[in-house]
């Protein structure tokens, strides 16, 4: 007796979704496969990241260094990535005709420069390998049916969808959470990452377009330090951007979330030094410069407005000389130059990227096949997980790691 081809359903038309329904019917080209998208757009996301270009993936090619891009996840990652990583996803493209570039910051793009290579890549892809694509087919709800160990996915227009296999990869959305809660898993909850701070300050704010290239930023919320993240930092007309702010708020995602967003920071403008060798490099200033102005002679490598700013938060006046500061200013300077306290206000967003933490709880997803340890036949890929990683093609390539392990595992699974 022949048997009947294995159905599976994926219910999301995103990267991983696509990713997913593709890797299973590569491996069971028996299996019929049907991705469902909501919209009458697929990739929609794909092809608006990294400003239209797609940054695909990340130049990060060891396991243990890549997972540590991941506020939440690095550890069920860990394992995931020595199955595929970032030099599979880059040789998974190529060998798809779609070639990629590095750029000086290890950012991989397409050489197109465009997203809608990837995305007409991936749709090209899932049509030759068998995949039915059905957009503007949003999904209402899911039963699981233990006794034929499958499942009834019911679709807004009544229609009823049976299949053997179900992978979720709807995104960070709250119809996705529903589904997975429904069928039995926690659902950490889901609170903005990736976002600018904020800052309670006009005259900083003044400084828009001011960049350093390397600051210590400390949190410290109730009064009680939480985190730390060093890096560039960029001045807008809200506060405060560039990588390490956003990297500051991947990791204090959830806390910042609780206090409302409310906090105080401390920067170090000057983080390569002891505040005691800033202590000795101002004094060593006084002393050369003894007769010069303290705004335009700074001795310290800051962008000159961001000086004349920093002093005059010392309580230095434009017409100040070096010999005529006391050593209570000095101080006050040197304070300002290594722990200046700022207040954040609030969070702003990051150009189109929207990441969220929160997702479905690993410890209920067994990251060699991202099968459901609670229910069989169910599979999970992407930002519907509890895994968000920081901006550089982070969180794309967790996508594509956790899609091609869960559609590989569906098609060869009987």
């Amino acid at each position: 007796m022949k048997l009947q081809p294995l159905q599976i359903v994926v219910i999301g038309g995103g990267a991983a979704g696509f990713f997913g329904a593709i890797a299973c019917a590569k491996v069971n080209p028996d299996a019929q496969v049907t991705l469902l998208e909501a919209s009458r757009q697929p990739l929609a996301k794909v092809l608006i990241s990294g400003g239209g270009r797609c940054n695909v993936t990340h130049a990060c090619f060891d396991p243990g260094e890549l997972v540590q891009n991941y506020p939440r996840g690095a550890k069920a990652l860990r394992g995931a990535f020595t199955r595929f990583q970032a030099q599979d996803t880059v040789a998974w493209f190529a060998s798809h005709g779609v070639y990629l570039k590095t750029e000086a910051d290890g950012r991989i793009f397409p050489v197109t420069n465009t997203s809608e290579t990837i995305v007409e890549c991936l749709i090209k892809t899932a049509a030759t390998s068998g995949v039915k694509l059905r957009i503007a087919t949003p999904v209402t709800s899911v039963k699981h049916t233990y006794q034929d160990r499958g499942f009834n996915i019911l679709l807004k227009s009544g229609e009823t969808i049976k299949c053997d296999r179900l992978l979720l990869a709807s995104g960070s959305n709250l119809l996705g959470y529903k589904i997975a809660r429904e069928l039995g898993h926690k659902i950490e909850p889901p609170v903005p990452s990736l976002f600018t701070f904020n800052i309670l300050d006009q005259k900083l704010r003044d400084l828009a377009g001011v960049s350093v290239d390397s600051v210590q930023l400390r949190l410290f919320i109730g009064g009680k330090s939480q985190l730390q993240q060093t890096g560039p930092l960029l001045i807008t007309h809200w506060g405060l951007s560039g990588p390490a702010v956003l990297k500051l708020s991947a990791w204090s995602a959830r806390i910042l979330h609780e206090s409302r967003y409310q906090a105080t920071l401390l920067i170090n403008w000057l983080p390569d030094l002891q505040q005691e060798q800033v202590r000795q490099q101002i004094l060593a200033i006084k002393n050369e410069w003894a007769k010069k102005a303290i705004a335009l002679h700074r001795g310290v490598d800051l962008p000159h407005r961001l000086w004349q700013y920093i002093i005059a938060r010392a309580g230095i006046s434009i017409e100040d000389r070096w010999a005529g500061i006391s050593n209570k200013t000095l101080n006050q300077l040197v304070q300002e130059l290594t722990q200046g306290e700022y207040l954040i206000g609030g969070k702003g967003v990051f150009k189109e990227e929207f990441v969220t933490c929160g997702g479905v709880n690993l410890k209920e997803v067994n990251f060699k096949t991202m099968e459901s340890k609670l229910v069989p036949g169910l599979y999970f890929a992407g930002e519907i997980l509890d895994v968000d990683g920081v901006t550089g093609g982070f969180n794309f390539q967790s996508a594509w790691t956790t899609a091609y392990l869960a559609g590989n595992a569906m098609g060869t699974k009987y």
